[in-house]
Order: C-alpha cells, then sequence, then structure tokens
C-alpha cells in the first residue's frame, strides 16, 4: 500500500479548536475547516457568557487562550491523532489542501507539533510572511508560530499533564516547552494559510513590550516556565558566581567609553559632548572606532581630538568589521581603560554622573558586566513611549537564566576589560552584545543599574526601527543560534 493510500483510509484523524469572539468570521472558518474529510470535530473556543452556536460544531467555554484550564479542556477533547488550535478569532483563510499538509508531515516526521509559513493581511494588503525552523535554542515567548498549531495530540496531552503550574498568561509557551522535550517542533517551508493582523506598529515599536510595566505579571509567568524547562533539560544554572579582584593594573586610563560608528554625523557631536561632560574621581577616555565613514562624520570627530587628548580617533586597518568587530578593535587598544563602557553613536548619556554610577558598579556588585537602565525619546531628546527601559525582569538569583528568554538585556552595558579581551566580541552588527551578556554570566554576576543612564534616540535611521519580516527574522534566527550554542555550554558546565 502506498503512502498516499495509507492517508486516505486514515480518516478523522483531526480535532479543530477555534478561538471564536465573532460568530460570522468563525463561520467562514468552519466551512472552510469542513471541507476536509480529516477533520472529526470542531470546538468553539468560547469566553464564558457569550453564547455563541454554530451548526455542526461544539462548544467549549474557556476564559482566555493563555491560561491552564483552557489547555486542559482542549487536553481532554483530544481524542483523535491530531489537534489543530487556531488562536485568533478573526477569518482563517487555509491554503489548498492546508489540512491534510499539516498531517501528511506531522506523520512523516512524528513531530510534536507543526507550524508554516503564511500569509499576513493588513488594512487589506496581503504579504507573505515566513516564519523560521525552531531550535534547541528557540526559548524566547515571542517566537513566531504563526496562528495555527498543529500539535500531536499525544504530545499535547503528555505536556499538560506534566505541568503542574495552573498559568494565567504563559500555557501556551510552557506547552510547547514541554513539547519540545519530547519531540521536534517542525516548520514547512510552505504558506498554508492568511491570518488577518491587527497591529500595524513597526518592528521597532513592538520590541519593548515586554518591558511594560503592565506585562510584568506575564513576565514573571515566562519566566518561570522557562526557569523550569531549563531545569528539566540540565541547562539551569545554580547563582554561583567567579570573584573578581579587579587586581589588573596595567591600563592607561580606568574606563574608555567605546563608540563605534559609520556615517552618524547627524548625531555624533551630542554623543561626544556627553562623554566629555562626565564628572569622575578617575581618568578616562573616548575611543571612537571610526568604520570608514564617508558622510563627514571622520572629520567631525578628528575636530574633537585634536581639541581634547581625552578623544581617541581610530581608523581600522581593515574593511570586514561589523559593530563587534569595531569593538575588538577598541577593546584590544593600548588606550583602552580598565572598563569598557558603551555608547552608541545615536544616543547620548543622561547626565555628567553617568560613568562614575557605571564603574562605581562594578566594584559595588563584583561583577564582570555591568547594564543600566535608558529612556526613550525621539530625535529632540523628548521622552516617548514606553518611556523608562529598565529591565527589572532581571535578578541576581535567576538573571542568567532568564536571559535565555527575553531578546535583551538592556543599555548602556559596560564590561571590566580583561574579562572582555579573554571572551572577545563577535563580529556582527546585531546581537553582540547579547552574546556577551549570556558567555559573561555563565560565569560572572552582571550588575544592573535600575535608574536612567542614557537616553536613546528612535529616528529613521535607527539599524532596528522599522525591519521587514526577511530581516526580522535573520535577526530572531542569530539570536536563537545564540542561545542554542550558550545551552550546549551550559548543560556541559
Amino acid at each position: 500500500m502506498t503512502t498516499e493510500n495509507n492517508y486516505s483510509t486514515n480518516m478523522k484523524q483531526i480535532n479543530c479548536f477555534l478561538t471564536c469572539n465573532n460568530a460570522a468570521e468563525t463561520l467562514k472558518t468552519v466551512e472552510q475547516i469542513k471541507q476536509s474529510s480529516l477533520v472529526q470535530t470542531i470546538y468553539l473556543l468560547v469566553k464564558s457568557g457569550n453564547n455563541i452556536q454554530l451548526d455542526g460544531c461544539q462548544t467549549l467555554e474557556i476564559d482566555s487562550m493563555q491560561s491552564s484550564e483552557t489547555i486542559r479542556k482542549i487536553a481532554e477533547k483530544a481524542d483523535t491523532d491530531y489537534s489543530f488550535i487556531y488562536t485568533k478569532d478573526t477569518t482563517l483563510e487555509l491554503g489548498q489542501f492546508a489540512i491534510e499538509r499539516f498531517c501528511h508531515i506531522a506523520r512523516d516526521t512524528q513531530a510534536g507539533l507543526v507550524y508554516s509559513d503564511y500569509y499576513e493581511i493588513k488594512d487589506g494588503v496581503r504579504s507573505a510572511c515566513p516564519v523560521i525552523d525552531y531550535q534547541e535554542g528557540s526559548l524566547r515567548d515571542d517566537f513566531n508560530f504563526g496562528s495555527v498549531l498543529f500539535f500531536r495530540s499525544e504530545s499535547l496531552k503528555k505536556a499538560v499533564a506534566e505541568t503542574s503550574v495552573n498559568y494565567q498568561f504563559a500555557c501556551l509557551y510552557n506547552l510547547r516547552l514541554k513539547v519540545s522535550q519530547q519531540a521536534e517542533l517542525v516548520h514547512i517551508n510552505e504558506y498554508l494559510y492568511s491570518e488577518v493582523e491587527y497591529d500595524t506598529r513597526k518592528s521597532g515599536e513592538k520590541q519593548f513590550d515586554y518591558v511594560d510595566p503592565k506585562n510584568r505579571s506575564v513576565q514573571l509567568e515566562m519566566e518561570a516556565a522557562c526557569t523550569d524547562h531549563l531545569k528539566k533539560i540540565g541547562a539551569y544554572l545554580t547563582p554561583e558566581f567567579k570573584t573578581i579582584a579587579f587586581n589588573e593594573s596595567n591600563f592607561p586610563v580606568a574606563a574608555s567609553v567605546i563608540i563605534p560608528i559609520r556615517n552618524r554625523v547627524k548625531t555624533v557631536e551630542d554623543a561626544i559632548k556627553s562623554v566629555l561632560m562626565q564628572k569622575t574621581a578617575f581618568d578616562f577616555n573616548l575611543i571612537i572606532i571610526d568604520n570608514f565613514s564617508t558622510d563627514g562624520t571622520s572629520e567631525l570627530i578628528e575636530k574633537y581630538a585634536k581639541l581634547d587628548s581625552r578623544v581617541v580617533h581610530l581608523i581600522p586597518n581593515r574593511n570586514d568589521l561589523g559593530i563587534g568587530g569595531c569593538w575588538n578593535e577598541g577593546v584590544h587598544s593600548a588606550l583602552c581603560g580598565k572598563f569598557a563602557v558603551q555608547l552608541d553613536s545615536d544616543d547620548v548619556y543622561q547626565d555628567e554622573n553617568t560613568l562614575q554610577t557605571i564603574v562605581d558598579a562594578f566594584y559595588e556588585q563584583n561583577c564582570a558586566m555591568v547594564i543600566g537602565s535608558y529612556t526613550m525619546t525621539n530625535f529632540a531628546m523628548e521622552t516617548i513611549a514606553p518611556g523608562l527601559i529598565d529591565h527589572k525582569e532581571w535578578t541576581p538569583e535567576n538573571g542568567r537564566n532568564n536571559a535565555l528568554r527575553i531578546n535583551g538585556l538592556g543599555a548602556p552595558r559596560a564590561f571590566y576589560t580583561p574579562v572582555l579581551r579573554d571572551i572577545k566580541v563577535p563580529n556582527t552588527s546585531y546581537g553582540e552584545d547579547y552574546a556577551l551578556g549570556l558567555r559573561i554570566s555563565r560565569e560572572y554576576q552582571i550588575g544592573r543599574i535600575y535608574t536612567s543612564l542614557y537616553l536613546c534616540r528612535r529616528w529613521d535611521e535607527n539599524s532596528d526601527a522599522s525591519l521587514d519580516v526577511v530581516k526580522m527574522n535573520g535577526h530572531n534566527l542569530y539570536k536563537d543560534k545564540i542561545r542554542t550554542v550558550e545551552l550546549k555550554a551550559r548543560r556541559n558546565k
């Protein structure tokens, strides 16, 4: 018997679970699903008090799609081989034989969860939305699976049975972590459906949602689910850190501010001035690594270097450097101080005490890296939403574990130079700081400062102000790979 014949004789293999808040929208989805001979039962996930009934469907009352109670109800009804869950309440447009394709791939791979590329409809315009492959390090809770989750019911039920915590927000996140412990999560590189997206914000506006204070309770649950997962897979680290004596003294100054730059003539003068105004009890300098600017940036830096001996204008000897590579040039320079402190060329320090505050934190918290907080502003340095970004999700006890879940650790960043010279910075222009944070936190404590230390200016030329989906996927794939490598290292620690 051929494989295709085997598929055709195994009917009614799928139960479908559809979020339903609008009967008219969901009815269009139901009509499409009914066209597949593989579907046994369609369940409408309806919030209590919302009396929605559709012919040929059964109703399950739920509180939200993110709660443990809802997933338990789904698991109780998952009496077929596969469970199809649609997490949005707008009309789902299925591609040609999409349900059959999900089923075939799930059977062929024995995956615990299958997900696919999809089309996104915004303001009536349909555009391709490819997603990325899941890997062991894909631990961030905002990993994009799309809105169709196709589970092997056995894996789903086992994951639910192994969950003792009653989550209000983190249940879907916990579910896929639990499923990943027992089976593969498989990405189908095909556009199998279209979904409506109402969030039309730019990528640079979305990326700070997780640090919004109103989402604090959500983040605590996500952290708990991730920490439990790390313990289960043997990658959890207890809060035990190496001590640093800070006794290396072969440095020309106590601290160096490092600015990698290319073509930022509009902003670099403000950055330079904010450094030179610093009041400290120690000597410091400013090392600007000029990556072959062509817009007048070089001439502006040179002007300040002639006026103030603290300004060091470095031009690399090689032309293959990203931001991380430029950092290596500055840190490995004989002019670099005992502590290397970050400032982006777009931004400025909050006040004249920033540098002193950062250096003090190294000694007070005995850490190899210090991460501060910053305030979001427009180009005119007027505060904009969400305002202060303080990353208070970090705790000394669990910060380095929770760091594997979030997509960034905050800024400004500063390093004990001997440690940074030993580890070295990845020669990339995205995620190099995150990679350092994970690597350093494996052995050393990371110090935190929760008051604002600099102003982060958002403008059209920011590298992450508005990224298309392909660029975003590349960034996310890289950070997931960083996490995958770090997980392997922590298991072997």
